[in-house]
């Protein structure tokens, strides 16, 4: 073999060689760079994710504070209204019973004029004062009209004793601890403080009022929460009932015992009702249908609030579009 490996073959040989070096030393640094590469992308998907919770935990984060200042916000307000509407209450209260209590004198006080007129009106030959009086005064018109006067302030004066009672009832906002109260009674004062809204308008017919109470036992609640609770779903059923065209308007209420332990609270009306889409939402924070300026879009969400954290309850929704709409509140008898 010998001159096998001439210069040009050892040449040719060297070059190979060293191609092929290079081609193995390329795909070791192809290779290389692959899994960098794999690693690089890796690494930047790993990091995206961890940025993508980051910025949801900061979403979710930021609405728990949205709603947390909303309830802080509203409690505050209504803690103070609650203080105010109490004070007025008070200061109203002393006048209207010196009122009713003064009208039933005025009642008797006329009563014994009439009948003194009536005897002096017998009297064969009364004076001439007298008579001259007499056939000046339309009796039996004074009669009638002064005891329909005193009827009138009679009953005025029990409706704002009324009215105060209720408000003194209702301004229990910020009585944070549970006590046990007659649910009845606080839809009852919730009624009296919303009366002139169910009246009739220019623009909107009386709204009619059924209530169908059942026989239920009191309820450790905080009364003054609930009773906003309450308010606020009648003001909405108010609200759509004054918006739609349907001349027959009509809120019910009733309340019954569904076991264990537990109440139900039913306030429904027959107004446009609410589709699926927005009852997925309704209690979501600052969500609303309402023209700007018209709602916060918080009542429901406070009210959400209430029922569900602080009373351990269920607030619920249901309807069909043109037919009204029925929401449900279930509370523990026992806190």
């Amino acid at each position: 073999m010998e001159g096998a490996f001439t210069r040009d073959r050892i040449e040719t040989l060297q070059f190979l060689t060293s191609q092929a070096a290079i081609s193995i030393e390329n795909a070791r640094l192809y290779q290389e760079t692959e899994n960098y590469s794999h690693s690089l992308e890796a690494e930047v998907t790993k990091k995206t994710q961890a940025l993508n919770q980051k910025v949801n935990d900061l979403e979710t984060t930021l609405k728990k504070l949205k709603e947390t200042q909303s309830r802080l916000i509203q409690s505050e307000k209504m803690s103070s209204l609650g203080q105010l509407v109490a004070g007025i209450a008070h200061e109203i209260n002393n006048p209207v019973n010196f009122i009713y209590a003064n009208v039933k004198h005025l009642e008797n006080y006329n009563q014994r004029l009439i009948r003194l007129i009536g005897a002096y009106q017998k009297d064969a030959e009364p004076p001439a004062s007298v008579q001259a009086l007499l056939e000046d005064i339309d009796l039996g018109f004074l009669v009638k009209d002064s005891t329909d006067l005193l009827n009138s302030l009679r009953n005025g004066s029990n409706r704002i004793k009324q009215i105060v009672l209720s408000l003194r009832n209702f301004s229990r906002y910020d009585e944070s601890e549970s006590k046990r109260v007659n649910i009845h009674e606080g839809i009852e004062s919730t009624l009296s403080i919303l009366h002139h809204r169910f009246q009739a308008t220019p623009d909107c017919p009386e709204i009619s009022l059924i209530c169908n109470y059942g026989d239920l036992p009191s309820v450790e609640c905080q009364p003054g929460a609930l009773n906003q609770v309450i308010m606020n779903l009648l003001n909405n059923a108010i609200d759509a009932l004054k918006s739609h065209p349907r001349k027959e308007k009509i809120i019910r209420i009733w309340t019954e015992s569904t076991g264990n332990d537990r109440i139900a609270i039913h306030i429904a009306d027959n107004g446009p009702g609410i589709s699926q889409e927005i009852r997925s939402h309704i209690f979501d924070p600052f969500f609303t249908t309402k023209p700007v300026g018209k709602g916060t879009g918080i009542g429901l969400s406070i009210s959400y609030q209430i029922i569900t954290k602080a009373h351990k309850g269920k607030l619920s929704c249901h309807s069909t579009v043109g037919e009204g709409a029925e929401f449900v509140i279930e509370l523990p008898v026992k806190a």
